[in-house]
């Protein structure tokens, strides 16, 4: 097994703590694993993006320019990475402030409203988990428990009060994709 992921959006949205929390989920359950973030010198509003691989052997070399998955939370990340999923792979987005939807007919591809799901919730703040979530529902390379590790990996000490809500937006995003075709 071996998956090939790029996470993009803009800085702010959480796109490399997704990349990093699946990282330390496929450590946890002893794959091979690269994350190397990409974001511009803005950081917060800037674009932003990671690529994660999981596989089961060694991986040759973290620099890829084709993915399995490709998570898209912005229209500038969709219009540059859309076209760079493998053909039978899978694009998952959240339309809030996507002009131009995915129009790929040989991938498969999933919409989670994330940001309003997140509203739903009340906080904001669980946008990416709620994205993750839905990565993890369409593509269950990691399994939950070690999910859950890697978020106490990634996330400090103190923050740890926050893991049962993250693990809530998880489930809310694992509930709320949908497949657009």
């Amino acid at each position: 097994m071996k998956e090939e992921i790029i996470i993009a959006g803009f800085g702010g949205q959480g796109v490399l703590s997704m990349g990093k929390i699946l990282a330390y989920s496929g450590i946890m359950q002893d794959q091979e694993v690269s994350w190397m973030p990409s974001y511009g010198p803005e950081m917060r509003g800037g674009t932003a993006n990671v690529t994660v691989i999981l596989s089961d052997e060694r991986i040759s070399s973290p620099a890829i320019n084709a993915f399995d998955t490709a998570v898209i939370l912005n229209q500038q990340s969709l219009d540059k990475f859309e076209n760079n999923v493998k053909p039978g792979g899978v694009l998952i987005y959240d339309p809030n402030g996507i002009t131009r939807h995915p129009k790929r007919t040989d991938i498969t591809i999933y919409r989670i409203a994330a940001a309003e799901e997140a509203a739903r919730l009340k906080n904001a703040k669980t946008f990416n988990m709620i994205v993750l979530g839905a990565y993890l529902k369409v593509r269950p390379i990691v399994k939950m428990e070690n999910v859950i590790a890697g978020l106490k990996k990634s996330l400090p000490e103190r923050h740890h009060h926050m893991i049962p809500m993250n693990e809530e937006a998880i489930t809310c995003g694992m509930n709320a994709v949908v497949e657009v075709k």
